[in-house]
């Protein structure tokens, strides 16, 4: 597994559980309450031309490959042009002999000669495709690169807003669409173009008149294709908008399986997957019936073009205007042109969908993410940080749910190397808490102050390296328990490894695997079981050895026994980290978890902190929220 090299190696920031609502982008909806003009990537437009430019800028690195077989493509089609005139005058000099062999050459030489030339053209060919495909693939491999970048750099709300599939659609078929558009098939609109353009001349050359005639399909041919591409153009958007539906319902079931399968849905899970299916079918027939129709009517158009040329041609070799080779060397250019009027009507086609197809990967490239990593914030140096941390009269809504406050004004302490227990109702902003800590979303109103600053003016980068998380539902990457680990820190030696696994009381069972730490756990970690990836995601977040640690319901899926021992290490983690001022911060509803705290912060039902003090004080007061609060907790539990 690639180790990532980022600060953002303290948070895991796709795993965090927020029960009190779904996330949303913060700073760009919370202000406007949920009116986000950019709602969806689906919804961005960019006009045709804008489109246009922006594809072949992205051409603009390869210009050295594609600039070379753009020569190549020159020599090559200038072979091809010259075997119709060529064939005109050998047809000529075999029926007429009086005919003169140009340059003096015997009927052998002039062969062998052309040969030769057929071979040039032939290797000029095989390189222009070869530089053309290493340069579209080079493109791709960048654009992905460019792609996937901005994706992993977007605010969390963005991801709230738009599904893995729908994302994995993109960097995928999208990027491939694109690539194409600008590289294969430019090479082939300019072949095209140049078809178009030499064999029109040497049309013009051999007889004008026959080239009027044949000329007389081109208007109709042209106004017909950019009809047909812009038709295209809309309908290949619709398809790739509905391959991104297709992708996102299949990754989610696929990876969703265990589920579907224990509420026995498959056949539901496959109808519903053969939805989606159809409604790219129907996409797809409506694009076979336009270009069927299209390319047909060209071709009938070409016929026509052809008994007419034949009708005339013949009446002007029969009067003796022109001869059988130059008729048809004309016939020959004709034939040559139409292909190339067919291939440029493919060629603005295809464009066309490159330009449905990059109009979102523009979208995400564009997008800047609505909280600022701010490289040039504030800076707290390890040494001279604290953790003292301040929420100075929050209020949050989620952009979802305007009218339903998470906090108001929310005011509260946390002083550095305490260990701190959030408690609450559910659903009340406790996992809230820890993710405005972490700034996945900004304060509606208010402000979080971090040693005395507040945390938007601060370094995202440098602010979360003092911070890790272990959300109550880890998500573990596909690979080794050791990538897992390295995760936290990427130069840890095996030692540092099996001490933190130790401290999350992980490493008894790990090394009992036949592999030990190089046990691949699978994707999310499915080989593992709730309690053991949940102590693999202690020890990861241990390694960082962090000023601040965050545990949201990090332990509840381990037993009475375990749970004990796990929480009496990290409570101790501070002198194993040797960093006396960690900050722990707990959201719990244990008991067991919240009595091992120094200081509980007890959350009410309209927001705000309704009591906060140490547990037996709290527990003691039976008039207390808190106190009603655990009662009803037990009584459930005893039912």
């Amino acid at each position: 597994m690639e180790q990532p090299q980022s600060n953002e190696q303290r948070s895991d920031s796709s795993d965090i559980s927020d029960a009190e609502g779904p996330h949303a982008d913060s700073k760009h909806k919370q202000q406007t309450h949920g009116t986000d003009p950019e709602e969806h990537i689906r919804d961005k437009q960019m006009k045709t031309g804008q489109a246009w430019l922006r594809l072949f800028r992205l051409a603009k690195p390869e210009y050295k490959l594609l600039g070379s077989a753009v020569g190549l493509l020159f020599v090559s089609s200038s072979v091809t042009m010259a075997v119709p005139f060529t064939m005109g005058k050998i047809i000529d000099i075999v029926t007429n002999a009086n005919s003169v062999i140009p340059f003096g050459l015997s009927l052998g030489q002039m062969f062998s000669g052309l040969g030769a030339i057929f071979v040039v053209g032939a290797v000029c060919n095989t390189g222009r495709i070869m530089l053309i495909r290493t340069a579209g693939e080079r493109m791709i491999a960048r654009l992905r690169k460019q792609i996937f970048d901005r994706v992993m750099h977007q605010d969390l709300g963005f991801f709230d807003r738009n599904r893995t599939g729908d994302l994995v659609s993109r960097l995928s078929t999208d990027t491939s669409i694109v690539s194409k558009s600008i590289t294969n098939n430019v090479s082939d609109g300019l072949r095209a173009s140049i078809s178009a353009v030499a064999g029109l001349s040497m049309m013009v050359y051999v007889s004008p008149k026959l080239t009027g005639i044949m000329l007389g399909i081109v208007p109709p041919i042209a106004l017909w294709a950019v009809l047909y591409g812009r038709y295209i153009k809309r309908l290949s958007k619709k398809t790739q908008e509905a391959v991104g539906d297709l992708t996102k319902v299949s990754e989610e079931r696929i990876s969703n399986i265990r589920t579907v399968q224990a509420f026995s849905r498959e056949s539901q899970e496959v109808s519903r997957f053969d939805v989606e299916v159809q409604k790219i079918f129907g996409l797809a027939k409506k694009e076979a019936m336009a270009s069927g129709l299209f390319f047909g009517g060209n071709g009938l158009a070409g016929n026509l073009a052809i008994l007419a040329f034949l009708g005339f041609g013949g009446r002007m070799v029969m009067s003796g205007e022109i001869s059988i080779g130059d008729m048809t060397s004309v016939m020959l250019y004709s034939a040559y042109v139409g292909s190339a009027l067919s291939g440029l009507s493919s060629f603005f086609s295809e464009v066309m969908k490159g330009v449905g197809a990059g109009s979102r990967l523009f979208y995400l490239l564009d997008r800047v993410p609505s909280i600022a990593r701010n490289p040039q914030g504030t800076v707290i140096p390890k040494q001279q940080f604290t953790g003292k941390i301040t929420f100075e009269n929050v209020s949050f809504y989620y952009p979802t749910r305007p009218d339903v406050p998470v906090f108001q004004n929310l005011n509260l302490d946390i002083t550095p190397g305490s260990h701190v227990a959030i408690a609450g109702p559910s659903g009340k902003g406790k996992s809230t808490v820890t993710s405005l800590l972490l700034r996945f979303y900004d304060p509606t109103n208010g402000r979080i102050l971090i040693d005395g600053h507040d945390l938007k003016e601060l370094n995202l980068d440098s602010w979360r390296s003092h911070v890790a998380v272990v959300p109550q539902e880890p998500v573990l990457f596909a690979g080794t328990i050791r990538e897992n680990l390295l995760y936290g820190k990427p130069n840890a030696t095996d030692a540092e490894l099996i001490q933190a696994l130790d401290m999350a009381d992980a490493w008894y069972f790990v090394e009992r695997f036949p592999h030990q730490m190089d046990t691949y756990v699978g994707e999310r970690g499915v080989s593992l079981s709730g309690g053991q990836k949940q102590r693999i995601a202690i020890a990861r977040a241990l390694l960082a050895r962090p000023d601040i640690l965050i545990l949201d319901e990090a332990t509840s899926a381990l037993d009475g026994t375990r749970e004990a021992h796990v929480l009496e290490s990290l409570f101790n983690v501070a002198a194993w980290s040797g960093n006396k001022n960690m900050t722990v911060i707990t959201v719990a509803h244990r008991a067991s978890t919240l009595k091992r705290s120094d200081t509980v912060i007890v959350l009410g039902d309209n927001g705000t902190v309704e009591e906060i003090g140490p547990y037996a004080e709290l527990i003691a007061n039976p008039d207390g929220y808190f106190h009603h609060l655990m009662a009803a907790q037990a009584a459930e539990h005893a039912q």
